[in-house]
């Protein structure tokens, strides 16, 4: 178990069958992110139906364990989330995608989202993984813990994705390599 400012948190790796038991939660935290303006390939406001249909398909992936779904909890409240993807493709086991970082507006500035990506981190090289990738909008604070945390610009494509306020904004490509090869 974790601290932050707020007292003990959890981060549980949830399995196909916890993603069910925690839908509501689940479908809330993606909902107030992406009320809240977050970049995370929805626009506001987003629809409990939408949100529904994005987790039951995150729990399909989750059931052929190629996704893992990460919360953070205070006691039993949800209050972030992200995923691993791990890439299944024999060119690609030693890689995997950071999905949908997400943080609901009443526990953000608290340090879920460190927590979330460091537990992230852990499990990617528990599972042999040695590199992640992951996207976001240029210039947001998701990017700012991203760099932070030592993750570097791969490249930015402007004018990628459509935002709530009508406009497109620029989405970073960013990596980090979490152990290097040794050559023989």
């Amino acid at each position: 178990m974790e601290k932050t400012e707020a007292g003990a948190v959890q981060i549980r790796l949830l399995r196909a069958q916890e993603v069910i038991q925690h839908l509501g939660q689940l479908v809330e935290v993606l909902q107030d992110a992406v009320d809240g303006g977050a970049s995370l390939g929805f626009l506001p406001p987003l629809a409990y139906s939408e949100a529904l249909e994005y987790w039951m398909s995150v729990r399909d992936a989750a059931a052929g364990e190629q996704r893992l779904v990460l919360a953070a909890f205070e006691g039993e409240r949800m209050l972030g989330t992200v995923q691993l993807d791990l890439e299944k493709r024999r060119n690609g086991p030693h890689r995997a995608e950071v999905m949908k970082l997400c943080v609901h507006s009443r526990a953000r500035r608290r340090g879920f989202g460190l927590l979330l990506m460091l537990r992230a981190e852990e499990i990617a090289r528990d599972k042999g993984r040695t590199l992640l990738v992951l996207d976001t909008r240029r210039d947001d604070d998701a990017e700012r813990l991203y760099r932070r945390m030592g993750y570097d610009c791969a490249g930015i494509i402007p004018r990628y994705a459509l935002g709530a306020d009508g406009r497109l904004h620029d989405t970073v490509f960013l990596y980090k390599e979490l152990a290097r090869e040794v050559a023989p």
